[in-house]
């Protein structure tokens, strides 16, 4: 060492905070990068990107590697420090007290706290080149570091601590993935976010939340009489119908609508023929999650299912329309049945149906109306009363006044919502 001068010492010394930087980067960068941006560039063949995959699969090699490398280059540094303090200041305390206290801030500043900073900000600009050199690094230092890691996961046996170092096997929860879409909105266009976090929640929603109540499916009896009968396939404005015999709950099959016209050239229709091209019913637990509902149509390759209680009580009916429209809005075909659930005032108020299913409502209007109780206006209304409301009834749910326009056989039939006041709903 006292062949080389005190400007190499110097130069020497740069270069291993400039070292201990880029481990200190290196280490923040690979736990910083975003996993689903990595492996998209794995899947396009971007080769850093397999090389950093490959490192993050054993992350105990690679992080033992990134230490033993900064460590070494910071006590390098410290011992390149006192070297250089002794050839101009000699044995003097206060010089290296002052010196070791200028090398404990330059490593934390420039090779610590400056480095991750930059590669936080920016961790796959450093992390993809980076694998380039920690990857014949990690072969470099295996046998020490294999030494140690054997030493940690030992200690960590006896302390009964469980690792997992494959990030792959780690699985997403739902409110993860719901997180990660809400933090893409400055990345993803408004609708398709919406469209994303409709998808996600479909776990949350059950078939009954969606449902078309059992009072509101238009089906066809098929004791009813043949001309009767044939008329109301001809104005049918459905592909799929149920079909019935003496009571609506008791659903026979489920007519497709395509498959009539044969039938419809005679002169009277053929009730026997008819029963032949029905569709066997195909029911459904009324706590199925949207999601799996949506599978279990692509299984079964159906369009219509009917919802039962746990008594196989028929509650209502389930399409595919209806699932979908969770994600992605409302259709713009709707027959004419589907339509004039609610008209709008001149005043802001909204005349509206009473059986019309408070998530439309929500979807459509803009209302935040309670969903986890009474899946329609007319309960939510009953279950606030706990009574059946006299005509002219006024209330207020979730900070909406509400007012009774109608009600019929111990239901409300029309009601007025008015728009809610500010700070004003509960």
């Amino acid at each position: 060492m006292d062949d080389i001068s005190i400007g190499a010492l110097f130069g020497i010394l740069l270069l291993l905070l400039v070292c201990s930087a880029f481990f200190s980067g290196s280490e923040t960068s690979m736990m910083a990068i975003n996993r689903y941006r990595l492996n998209s560039l794995v899947r396009k063949g971007n080769r850093s990107a397999k090389l950093v995959n490959r490192l993050l699969g054993k992350v105990d090699k690679l992080l033992g590697s990134i230490l033993l490398g900064n460590t070494l280059l910071n006590v390098a540094a410290a011992a390149v420090t006192n070297i250089i303090i002794l050839r101009l200041f000699g044995q003097n305390d206060l010089a290296i007290l002052v010196g070791t206290l200028a090398i404990t801030f330059a490593l934390l500043v420039f090779s610590e706290i400056m480095p991750k900073i930059i590669a936080a900000s920016y961790p796959e600009r450093i992390a993809l080149p980076a694998s380039y050199l920690l990857t014949p690094l990690i072969t470099l230092f295996h046998p020490v570091v294999s030494v140690a890691t054997a030493i940690v996961k030992g200690v960590l046996w006896l302390l009964r601590i469980k690792i997992q170092t494959d990030q792959s096997k780690q699985k997403v929860t739902l409110e993860e993935l719901r997180g990660l879409v809400l933090d893409a909105e400055h990345f993803l266009p408004r609708k398709h976010q919406k469209m994303l976090l409709n998808l996600v929640d479909l776990e949350r929603i059950t078939v009954n939340d969606v449902m078309i109540p059992r009072n509101q499916i238009e089906a066809l009896d098929i004791n009813a009489d043949a001309n009767e009968l044939r008329q109301q396939i001809i104005t049918c404005h459905h592909t799929l119908m149920p079909v019935y015999a003496d009571t609506p709950s008791n659903i026979i099959g489920i007519l497709h609508i395509k498959r009539v016209p044969a039938l419809l050239q005679e002169t009277t229709l053929d009730l026997t023929q008819l029963r032949e091209i029905l569709n066997e019913p195909y029911f459904i637990p009324s706590d199925t999650p949207l999601l799996k509902q949506l599978q279990q149509f692509q299984e079964r390759h159906a369009r219509l299912g009917l919802v039962v209680d746990e008594y196989g009580e028929l509650l209502g009916l389930v399409t595919l329309e209806n699932i979908l429209e969770e994600i992605v809005g409302e259709f713009t075909t709707q027959s004419p049945s589907q339509t004039g659930k609610f008209l709008r005032q001149e005043d802001g108020s909204v005349l509206l149906e009473g059986g019309s299913s408070l998530r439309e409502l929500n979807r459509k209007l803009g209302l935040h109306l309670p969903l986890d109780g009474a899946k329609t206006l007319n309960g939510l209304i009953l279950d606030h009363l706990e009574d059946i409301p006299e005509t002219g009834t006024s209330l207020k749910i979730a900070g909406y006044p509400i007012e009774i326009i109608q009600t019929q056989d111990r239901i409300v039939k029309v009601a007025r919502i008015f728009p809610a006041q500010p700070n004003n709903r509960q």
